[in-house]
């Protein structure tokens, strides 16, 4: 037992917990204290916080581009791509849909907002104005890939690698070397990413201690009921749907599932952010649960962009709070509304930044709520955005299992071998063939 090494899992929960113990105390004994905010809480965390989130966001370009022009030649032909994409954005869309079902369900059951005072923080709040969706259409295509690039304007990456990938292919033997030059490329980019990923536990420990010292009790014990009701609907999407997901559409283990997952979900809940856990997403889908490198290098991106499951079930539970505080009653058609235009803006609004307000601003204003009243909820939304990341990050593993299986993309014994998913991760990452 001496020798036996600690897995990279394990570390990193151990490091959010001490972070959490860490950060609640700073918070309930050095919150008057200058020295310990100025030095420790916004200086020594926030810095290496910091550093640890920028690491991982500089290897999600080039990974993002390198690795989705080798899938696409891996399918080897476009009819495949296009196969594969359909399937993709069907899925997210449905889980989309169910997941603002869900919420609406558990907060209408709940009420979290009965009895709630509304106090005079809801009259600042401005909304961000969304994008028209032809607008949306249109920015899809980079007038400059360079600068898409250099913005990290993810799905002007997409379409621009898909593109590169297509033409590689169709190139015939002038196209092999150009591939052969991504190929050695994703490799390295890989063993980079693999070097940040073995300083994930000080960056988690860092990122969760500065997330406890400032989030002070007294935000939550208000909006205890929303947290919750958010926390539980999030909790039935991730295990029932998801679940139930792999099980019907492709025949595979939940539990097996969410056991790989772990490492991708810890990282999502630390950095609160999908496009930031795609380096770590892509090697749970790929080393531990078996999908070829042809469907996960297009579907985990995709997803990281415009899957936005946790996110639609805030805006679900946020609605009904909202219209609970100004005593407005929801129809089944306004219900309904909220269903079809939370769905909507999660593919509308994609890659806006402050992307969960727009959407909720969005759905507020279709059923004649208040955007004001977002204000209401921002004091909690920053624990909820970790958990809602977690089960973003999750759907789009679970959607990539499931289209990798159809496809034939799946390695079914690397899929079901639990060692392949427990066991420490202290190989460096390699696209499986």
């Amino acid at each position: 037992m001496a020798g036996k090494k600690i897995s990279l899992t394990t570390k990193i929960l151990i490091a959010m917990i001490a972070g959490a113990f860490l950060g609640i105390l700073l918070n309930l004994f050095g919150a008057e204290s200058g020295a310990v905010q100025s030095f420790l809480v916004d200086g020594v965390l926030r810095v290496v916080g910091a550093i640890f989130i920028a690491s991982l966001k500089m290897m999600v370009v080039p990974l993002v581009l390198v690795s989705l022009v080798c899938g696409v030649t891996n399918m080897g032909n476009v009819a495949t791509l296009g196969r594969t994409g359909a399937k993709a954005l069907g899925f997210y869309i449905a889980t989309t849909a169910l997941a603002i079902t869900i919420a609406l369900l558990v907060a209408s059951a709940v009420s979290p907002g009965a009895g709630f005072a509304i106090t005079d923080a809801a009259i600042d709040f401005k909304a961000q104005e969304a994008p028209p969706l032809s607008q949306v259409l249109i920015d899809l295509v980079p007038s400059n890939p360079v600068a898409a690039l250099a913005d990290g304007e993810m799905l002007q990456i997409i379409v621009f690698a898909l593109l590169l990938g297509v033409a590689i292919t169709v190139a015939g033997d002038r196209g092999r070397h150009v591939l052969n030059v991504f190929t050695d490329l994703n490799s390295v980019i890989m063993q980079m990413v693999w070097i940040i990923v073995r300083l994930a536990p000080a960056g988690v420990f860092c990122l969760i201690a500065r997330t406890f010292s400032t989030e002070g009790m007294e935000a939550f014990v208000p909006l205890a009921k929303y947290f919750l009701c958010v926390v539980a609907a999030l909790a039935v999407h991730a295990i029932v749907t998801y679940s139930f997901l792999l099980k019907l559409f492709g025949g595979l283990s939940p539990i097996i599932f969410f056991l790989k997952m772990r490492a991708a979900q810890l990282f999502a809940f630390s950095t609160a952010s999908s496009n930031a856990t795609i380096p770590v997403t892509l090697e749970s889908v790929q080393n531990r649960l078996g999908v070829d490198n042809s469907v996960a290098s297009f579907t985990v991106p995709f997803g990281a962009t415009i899957n936005m499951d946790g996110t639609a079930i805030m805006q679900g539970v946020a609605t009904v709070f909202i219209a609970q505080v100004y005593g407005v009653d929801l129809s089944l058609g306004d219900f309904l509304a909220v269903i079809m235009t939370a769905t909507l803006a999660s593919i509308g609004t994609a890659g806006v930044p402050g992307v969960g307000l727009i959407m909720l601003a969005m759905v507020l204003q279709q059923v004649g709520l208040p955007v004001e009243g977002i204000a209401l909820i921002i004091g909690v939304d920053r624990l909820l955005d970790m958990m809602r990341t977690a089960v973003n990050i999750t759907g789009d593993a679970a959607v990539t299992c499931v289209i990798a299986k159809s496809e034939g993309c799946l390695d079914a014994k690397r899929y079901a071998d639990p060692s392949a998913g427990l066991a420490p991760l202290e190989k460096p990452l390699t696209p499986n063939r």
